[in-house]
């Protein structure tokens, strides 16, 4: 039996490797440390079918060195330590050929799992090569993290899935037999949502349900061909980023019904539970801020809980978080805020710090006058006294508007009694 396509055309050296120029082109990060063989432990961080697993390959294939592979999908913390001691008698310590362990889905495993690789890591017994689609500052221990070198791969552009395409045609041993005319390839890349492995794999069920030797692939006849249901909702794919922007759309529009709708979505297709509950405590900042507090709060124990329950009750606690973010007062004052002071960073620079705001933990910043006509604020009326705080150059510019909506009028009220006349409040 034939294998996949996306396993017949995986590149074997650098040379076919696809995009990644960043990484392993003439210039790339990594190039010049695989061509040596002196690699550390690395991260590799990127989007399904981008090429994590091929690089690994490569990286072993060229630096001849001893290649072990585990699954987080299916491996425990006695497989991680067979691997090691395999890996610890086919090497040696401190020589540039000890062996490489690849981790496919590294973010899957558990913290005891991932704190089993920490010693053979340490020592050197292994270089580690761990895969993830995650982020890895969430989803890696940070003692694993420190030890290791994180390297992002790009998603695959336009035209690199069409070069991909153009490969399958004219090198693939099966379908090169075949007179293959790619007319349209608009559903093809949007089925595959990015992905080179799903993209292959769509184009060889196409091409090969064609009786017919010459075959002209069009997006009528793609989506024809492949049932528009089994994409209901794939979480690597399109799908994933049109659904979580309808899905924080309809809470920053205070729509409950629609927001609970699409968390539905995502549950049901089997979305990270973390994913879903971090982009609640992005909103809850961005989207209501100070005109309800309460809603980091909220959020932010919501991630914490989804994180110990897990599914399936996990459901509950995120439909409870987001019907109370949906029907919340909305601002996104705060967020136009920082916005706004990072831009002016951008166009002023380091601007001078006002001496009387100025630290003096020395006899000569002293004798300079740093902190002299500081006033301490809470020896004044109400805890205030009016001084200025901002560089000479930026005097009176205004970055925070509170928004329209009964707390931040408070707020308002309340910066319009302390700086009415410095910021127009």
């Amino acid at each position: 039996m034939n294998a996949p396509l996306a396993e017949r055309l995986r590149p074997k050296t650098l040379e076919d490797y696809l995009s990644q120029e960043h990484l392993v082109g003439s210039e790339g990060a990594l190039t010049a440390s695989i061509k040596k063989g002196i690699l550390p432990s690395i991260i590799l961080w990127g989007p399904p079918g981008v090429g994590k697993t091929t690089l690994a390959t490569i990286i072993a294939e060229e630096s001849q060195r001893p290649f072990y592979t585990l699954s987080a999908i299916n491996s425990g913390v006695k497989d991680v330590r067979e691997v090691i001691e395999k890996a610890k008698s086919s090497g040696g310590l401190f020589t540039q050929k000890n062996p490489l362990l690849f981790i496919d889905e590294i973010h899957r495993f558990s913290k005891s799992q991932q704190d089993s690789l920490l010693g053979a890591v340490e020592k050197g017994w292994v270089t580690l090569i761990g895969a993830t689609t995650e982020n890895p500052s969430f989803e890696v221990i940070p003692a694993l993290l420190s030890r290791c070198q994180v390297y992002v791969l790009k998603p695959f552009s336009v035209d690199d899935l069409k070069n991909l395409l153009q490969r399958a045609i004219k090198q693939d041993s099966i379908l090169s037999k075949k007179e293959i005319e790619l007319k349209e390839t608009q559903a093809l890349l949007r089925l595959s949502g990015g992905d080179a492995r799903k993209l292959l794999n769509i184009f060889e069920l196409i091409v090969t349900s064609e009786p017919s030797d010459k075959v002209v692939v069009t997006n009528e006849m793609v989506l024809n061909k492949v049932q528009q249901n089994t994409v209901l909702y794939d979480k690597t794919g399109e799908q994933h980023y049109d659904i979580i922007s309808a899905f924080i759309k309809s809470i920053r529009g205070s729509d409950p019904n629609a927001a609970v709708y699409y968390l539905a979505r995502m549950i049901e297709g089997g979305e990270d539970v973390k994913f879903i509950a971090r982009r609640l405590i992005i909103l809850a900042s961005e989207d209501i801020g100070n005109a309800n507090p309460t809603a980091m709060v909220i959020a932010n124990n919501t991630f914490t809980a989804v994180n110990i329950i897990g599914y399936p009750e996990a459901r509950i606690i995120l439909s409870q978080c987001v019907t109370y973010l949906a029907t919340s007062a909305k601002s996104n004052a705060a967020y136009m805020a920082i916005n706004k002071a990072q831009q002016l960073v951008k166009q002023t620079g380091d601007l001078p710090i006002p001496i009387a705001l100025r630290n003096a933990p020395t006899k000569l910043m002293k004798d300079l006058g740093y902190g002299e006509e500081y006033k301490y604020s809470h020896d004044g009326n109400g805890n205030f006294i009016a001084q200025e705080f901002m560089p000479d150059e930026i005097k009176g510019k205004a970055f925070y508007d509170p928004g329209n909506n009964p707390r931040e009028e408070g707020i308002r009220k309340f910066l319009k009694s302390r700086w009415k006349e410095k910021y127009g409040y």
